[in-house]
């Protein structure tokens, strides 16, 4: 199972969707950060899909400035909530552009005390101007190969991070239990000590983080207005307060448009021809798996729903992890007025078995 936090259109929605329960997942909880009526009516048809809107009534007028601080409460929630549902194996936390890859035969074998996986992260290639769906995907090279690209002037430094546009931690994936919390990238206890996860080939996870220039200027033109706290990486911390910059700037959209398409030409598209001719890119459409979703019972259904409506009437707070409620308590966040929030500045570009339904 799948826990996400979403703001996005609907050919987006239901690539991740597709992608996701065709390529391991048995079942998705879908957050929708805003009212989305054409989003809403189209999860709402998708049998393996239990989507929730986040609304006011959700919040209880409560709701966190921050898009990080509430897609971790959403997930631990979540995990709350799948906690009360028998046999959910593990549950997945991952963003709208991101689809889980598994392959079910290793991740069925993780022995039953590996309470914690890492999903590998593979990362779209960045075209200006894609023919087609997006299905190349770079993986993190290796030393040598990454001295390769830099002599080859494919690359200004030697470092995954450099290579990647977004994160190279991947994704999370944790066992139900009362003694875990899930963060962006990571598991931790109670204490928010990080759980040291299983790592195995054929647990991965495709990112398709700004795949062309329509997409990166869609993504960075709404997600001011979400408060977000992005993965780009410390290097580019430059890059990243100059693109906020231009986001805000009280210029004619077209305008900003066009800059921001320069700005990703010079900076996210990748020399795909070159990288493609050295064989470190891997052709993947996740919309094609061979994955068959296990779907819920009614039972499993009933009592899905039933933990979710309980949820709703309570203090989304008590379900921030651990880490995050240090963080609020050492900088007073929750006090701080909305607007001082808003205007913070970016951290970073960021089966069956017997009779028993076993649900990723």
């Amino acid at each position: 199972m799948t826990v996400s936090t979403v703001k996005d259109n609907l050919g987006n929605i239901q690539r991740f969707v597709t992608g996701n329960l065709a390529s391991g997942v048995d079942h998705m909880l879908v957050f929708l950060d805003q009212a989305e009526p054409e989003v809403e009516a189209w999860l709402a048809e998708q049998g393996d899909v239990t989507a929730i809107v986040t609304d006011k009534s959700w919040w209880k007028g409560r709701r966190p400035a921050r898009l990080n601080l509430r897609q971790n409460i959403n997930a631990n929630l979540a995990l709350a909530a799948v906690e009360k549902v028998d046999g959910v194996e593990w549950l997945f936390h991952v963003d709208a552009d991101e689809v889980v890859h598994l392959d079910r035969a290793v991740l069925d074998a993780v022995p039953d005390d590996v309470k914690v996986v890492n999903l590998r992260p593979l990362e779209v290639v960045g075209v200006l101007e894609p023919q087609g769906p997006p299905t190349l995907f770079k993986r993190l090279l290796t030393d040598g190969e990454l001295q390769l690209v830099v002599a080859l002037g494919l690359l200004e430094e030697p470092t995954n991070p450099r290579y990647f546009r977004s994160h190279i931690a991947g994704k999370m994936g944790v066992r139900p239990g009362s003694d875990r919390f899930l963060e962006i990238h990571m598991a931790t206890d109670g204490q928010g000590v990080r759980k040291r996860p299983h790592r195995a080939a054929g647990l991965e996870m495709l990112h398709y983080e700004a795949f062309s220039g329509a997409e990166f200027v869609r993504k960075w033109t709404n997600m001011i207005s979400s408060g977000p706290s992005m993965h780009f990486g410390d290097e580019r911390m430059a890059l990243a307060t100059a693109l906020q910059t231009l986001v805000e700037l009280d210029i004619p959209a077209d305008v900003r448009t066009q800059h921001l398409e320069t700005f990703y030409q010079r900076h996210m598209a990748d020399p795909v021809e070159e990288l493609d001719s050295l064989g470190l890119l891997e052709d993947i459409d996740p919309t094609q798996g061979s994955h068959r979703p296990v779907s819920l019972t009614s039972s499993q259904r009933n009592d899905l729903q039933s933990a979710l409506k309980s949820i709703r009437t309570q203090d989304k707070r008590t379900f921030m992890p651990p880490r995050a409620k240090l963080r609020i308590e050492e900088q007073g966040e929750e006090k701080r007025p909305a607007e001082e929030k808003k205007a913070e500045p970016l951290t970073g570009i960021r089966k069956v078995l017997g009779r028993r339904n076993r649900i990723t």
